[in-house]
This record gives C-alpha cells, structure tokens and sequence, in this order.
C-alpha cells in the first residue's frame, strides 16, 4: 500500500488564511487542509474563522500533532492533502512521527524578540536553525516562499 497523497506541507504562523486558502489549494489542486497544531485542535472559534476563507468544496481537519501522525496513513488516495503547520517546530515532530514529509514549503513565521529576518516574511531564532537543520538531515527539501508564483530558496542558503 502506498502512503497518504500529501501534496506540500507549509508553515506559516497564520495557517489558514487568504493566500493558503485560495491561491496555495487551488496551485496544488488540494481537497483537504489538514491544520496540525495542538492548540488550534482544541479552539472551535479559530477553527470556524478559518473554514470561512476556503471555498465549500476543500474539506478540513484540525488534528493534534499526534492525530496527526497517527491517522494520516490511513487517508484515502483520493484525498489530496495539504498540511499546514504553525511552525518549524510543529513540521519537525510530524517528519520525526512518522508522517512522511519530503518538501516544506517555508511561508510565513513572523518576526519578534530575539528572532533575526532572514527574508521578507520569514524570522528565525536559534531554536529553528536547528530544527531546519534536522529537517535537512532528514532528507527534506525547504523551500521558502510566499506564494506559488514565486521563485523559491533553499532556506538552508539564508540560515
């Protein structure tokens, strides 16, 4: 039996909005956005302001970590998944867990204390070179852009 058919996995800190709800899902041609974060797991409000910017045909699901890694194997081959992760962090545990992530697309983390910018739209501390670094050991391929258009960087060239 063949894995689950994930078309991208991205990190952006604001998962579902504009850009991922319209322009990433209709590039990919996705028809389910799986949002894996514990927090946004457990907050219905979130999870209906999200619903709100994706068109009626796109199925969601807000799954744990976890669940997450858990259940996506059994996903049925005519889901076409988009994964969408609040961080670096959230990706690394999916990738470790099992889920088999081999390209990241790096959208959006937001810049605050103690981060450096290393692009635009992407801030990074200590905590997340490192685990961009062991994504890279894994295997994975991070592609940093905003959206589908665009051409993309190898995010390990800017760290």
């Amino acid at each position: 039996m063949s894995g689950p058919n994930l078309l991208l996995t991205r990190i952006d800190n604001r998962l579902i909005h504009g850009q991922v709800g319209v322009t990433w899902v209709n590039h990919l041609g996705a028809n389910l956005v799986v949002v894996a974060n514990d927090k946004v797991a457990e907050d219905e409000v979130q999870q209906n302001l999200m619903d709100m910017v994706l068109p009626d045909v796109i199925q969601t699901r807000y799954f744990t970590l976890q669940k997450t890694i858990d259940i996506i194997h059994k996903a049925a081959p005519r889901q076409k998944i988009f994964i969408v992760v609040r961080d670096v962090h959230d990706a690394l545990v999916l990738k470790e867990g099992g889920v088999p992530i081999d390209h990241i697309n790096v959208g959006n983390m937001h810049f605050e204390e103690g981060k450096k910018q290393i692009s635009s739209t992407v801030s990074v501390d200590d905590k997340d070179i490192a685990a961009f670094k062991r994504l890279d050991e894994l295997g994975v391929e991070l592609d940093l852009r905003r959206v589908p258009e665009e051409r993309g960087q190898n995010i390990m060239k800017l760290l």
